[in-house]
């Protein structure tokens, strides 16, 4: 399986950026490092301790089910009000190739491609724009290549680039939050990784090492001035399509990814992209992680009517609350550590609709079948 940069984690950085972005990008990130390695620190001992088991049977489909469309549509203000309401017509150009390319297009490699051919397009459309001068500096869409010919073709950042991790409990809370919903989507990974591969399903043992790797490879990764990773979903797709199960494959397309990591000009290049051509890509990406939750939902008795109270609620709540949290900031910190930790926790919509669905579903009786754990 591989690991990669995951929506997961976006709600609860978004939180520290609310709470230390007045100090500068630089303070930030040293608080976002600080935080995964003290969450991935914690997430390998779950892991390694072997009690995912437990933690497995307080979490059925229903509280899956809404803690992913949290993740999914709680983003819509970041796709299109951050990026795409920027410049409508690319963002759309990235949003019909999306549904084009994976949808509509016979041909597999346009399938398996769809997000990166569409978000390509846009950005040579964009491009060309800039170089015809129908894009001045400036505009949304405007391209500035000087980074790219001034970035240098070998780089290393080294160990923590952005200075020393600084560790709080305000970015410890939010990243906990974000650790919670990717150890719930690893374990469905783990399977769907199995079940393609041709596989039987993976014992609890390989469940608890997987965990115990992806909190280590987290810690690692914020001492490298990195972001979050957790298991990839979209690669086990590729599996499915390629027919390619092989773990040196992934191997060596590891090591390329690590090669490609010192190319200056590569980040540089991926680092031009301008927000309209995010935006789409967002729009189409959070679309389809909502769903995935709902998809989640189905494998429940959603003909139940305590099953639809307690995910319509969970799901409200993680719309409302955080909101209504973040307003009420000096509030919570007028209490002390528990409050600042209640804040983090709380502004995160994935954390609410999490807590909300389990904190029900454990407490209002009902069969492994109507909770969707009969399969298991």
């Amino acid at each position: 399986i591989v690991q990669g940069s995951s929506f997961s984690f976006i709600p609860p950085i978004m939180t520290i950026i609310a709470a230390y972005g007045a100090s500068g990008p630089s303070v930030v990130m040293q608080h976002v490092s600080g935080a995964l390695i003290l969450g991935g620190i914690i997430l390998s001992i779950i892991g390694y301790s072997r009690i995912v088991g437990v933690i497995r049977k307080l979490i059925s489909p229903v509280v899956i089910g809404p803690t992913i469309m949290a993740i999914g549509f709680s983003m819509a203000p970041v796709a299109i009000q951050a990026n795409a309401s920027k410049y409508w017509p690319i963002s759309l150009i990235v949003v019909v190739g999306v549904f084009f390319f994976s949808l509509v297009s016979r041909n597999k490699y346009f399938n398996i491609f769809a997000v990166l051919a569409s978000i390509s397009i846009a950005y040579l459309v964009a491009l060309g724009g800039t170089l015809i001068g129908f894009f001045p500096s400036g505009h949304a869409a405007y391209i500035d290549l000087s980074s790219v010919v001034q970035a240098p073709w070998f780089r290393f950042t080294g160990i923590m680039p952005w200075g020393a991790p600084k560790f709080d409990i305000i970015s410890f809370g939010a990243i906990i939050a974000g650790f919670f919903a990717v150890m719930i989507e690893s374990i469905g990974d783990y399977h769907s990784c199995s079940y393609v591969a041709g596989l039987p399903d993976p014992t609890p043992s390989m469940i608890n090492r997987g965990i115990g790797a992806e909190g280590l490879n987290c810690a690692i990764a914020g001492t490298l001035g990195a972001v979050a990773t957790t298991s990839y979903t979209e690669n086990i797709g590729l599996i499915g399509l390629t027919g390619v199960a092989s773990r040196w494959v992934v191997r060596t397309g590891a090591i390329l990814l690590i090669l490609m990591s010192f190319v200056g000009k590569i980040g540089a290049l991926i680092a031009t992209i301008p927000s309209p051509v995010i935006g789409g890509a967002y729009i189409a990406l959070f679309g389809i992680i909502g769903t995935l939750g709902i998809q989640v939902l189905l494998r429940a008795d959603m003909s139940s009517q305590r099953n639809v109270l307690i995910v319509g609620f969970a799901f409200l709540m993680a719309l409302g609350l955080p909101g209504w949290v973040e307003g009420a900031k000096d509030s919570f910190f007028s209490i002390g550590i528990i409050g600042q930790v209640l804040w983090a926790i709380l502004k995160t919509p994935m954390a609410v609709a999490g807590i909300c669905a389990a904190f029900w579903d454990n407490i209002i009786p009902g069969t492994l079948k109507e909770r969707g754990l009969s399969a298991q």
